[in-house]
């Protein structure tokens, strides 16, 4: 854990008003880090593109720094871990989220950066069919090790977390306040649980009153951390559809539970596989094999045989997209320097060898 000092400078940092996450990330990129941030002139400060004036009169306000002491103090006494978007601990898929939190804080044991992350979201009202759905594929999980996330909310949320429990797998809940409160109350028991094998992620500071559009910002956080999102049963409106909405537009696997035409519960579901937004989901071997991760540990030597066997260009777009997790050819060839023709070349070998799989739209991933 940072010192106090470089702790409250990393919360105040978020503290300043008119401040967001793509703001702050650019105060600290500007100006060299966060304590050059609060260093820094006003007339210096102005000189930043976006950075305005309401910004820039608010970097040296003494109250953001009295109320990120006191959040110092909270996080030592519950024994809380910060995790700042510049720290290694800080989990891996969401550094690449440009509007991914500037700050996080954690109550658990999970790795946030593991293997397998799978988010699943869905109705606060789900029918039987969906609770046994979603329970029967997080089993299908357990001997994969997966890491499970989701909003500790009512329904799905609260089945997926139980089911994670009761398969023995770390499961995460995403929370839209902060981590001195518990809501919905009745998942108080089931959230102690989940600090025990997994844990409990915010980005929000003590004493933060509950607040709806909270919600929105929590589901970001949910989508960015993981792999892949999975929906099991939602309207064609609600927090389920935005979850899938930010995982498209972070280019991560979208799944969803198809459902009965006519059930309201399953219509943003089916929307989401006729619109190809989401792939269709009927079981855990479904996401296993679009996710590459039903490859056995014999696959996954003869992959690591095979890329010692590559030369220095091949590995460069080979590690290029083990970083990036997913890119389209255009990206590929601009990051790599090398021509069109070469990149091609490269991607075909590469794919052929079982490295990496192409997606729609010439987007490139690697295998496992």
């Amino acid at each position: 854990m940072p010192d106090n000092g470089s702790l409250i400078n990393e919360i105040a940092l978020t503290l300043i008003p008119g401040i967001g996450d793509m703001q702050g990330k650019k105060l600290v990129a500007y100006c060299g880090g966060v304590e050059a941030v609060f260093r820094e002139k006003k007339k210096n400060l102005l000189k930043i593109p976006g950075i305005g004036q309401v910004i820039a009169n608010s970097v040296h306000k003494r109250d953001i720094f009295a109320r990120a002491e006191k959040e110092v103090a909270f996080i030592r006494q519950y024994q809380i871990a910060p995790l700042f978007y510049l720290e290694p601990a800080y989990p891996d898929r969401l550094k690449h989220c440009e509007d991914g939190p500037m700050m996080l804080y954690f109550k658990g044991k999970a790795n946030l950066s593991q293997k397998r992350i799978l988010s699943v979201v869905g109705t606060r009202m789900p029918s039987d069919y969906g609770k046994a759905m979603c329970e029967q594929i997080i089993q299908d999980f357990a001997d994969l090790g997966v890491l499970v996330v989701s909003g500790l909310a009512y329904g799905i949320d609260t089945a997926a977390h139980r089911a994670s429990l009761g398969a023995g797998l770390p499961t995460v809940g995403v929370l839209a306040h902060g981590l001195d409160q518990i809501y919905p109350l009745v998942n108080r028991p089931l959230a102690e649980k989940m600090i025990e094998n997994g844990g409990l992620l915010t980005e929000f500071l003590s004493r933060t009153n509950l607040n709806r559009d909270y919600f929105p910002r929590r589901n970001r956080i949910i989508a960015g951390i993981a792999d892949a999102t999975l929906v099991i049963e939602s309207a064609l409106k609600g927090g389920a559809l935005i979850t899938a909405d930010i995982a498209n537009s972070y280019s991560r696997d979208v799944f969803a539970l198809p459902g009965r035409v006519t059930d309201a519960r399953s219509s943003g579901c089916n929307q989401l596989i006729k619109t190809n937004k989401a792939a269709l989901a009927q079981s855990a071997a479904d996401i296993c094999f679009m996710m590459s991760w039903d490859q056995t540990p014999q696959q996954i030597h003869i992959q690591q045989k095979l890329f010692t066997d590559l030369n220095e260009l091949e590995k460069k777009i080979f590690e290029l997209l083990e970083v990036r997790k997913e890119a389209d050819i255009d990206e590929i060839y601009l990051s790599s320097g090398m021509t069109a023709s070469k990149v091609a070349a490269i991607l075909l070998k590469l794919e052929f060898e079982g490295l990496i799989r192409s997606l729609p739209g010439k987007r490139y991933k690697v295998n496992g």
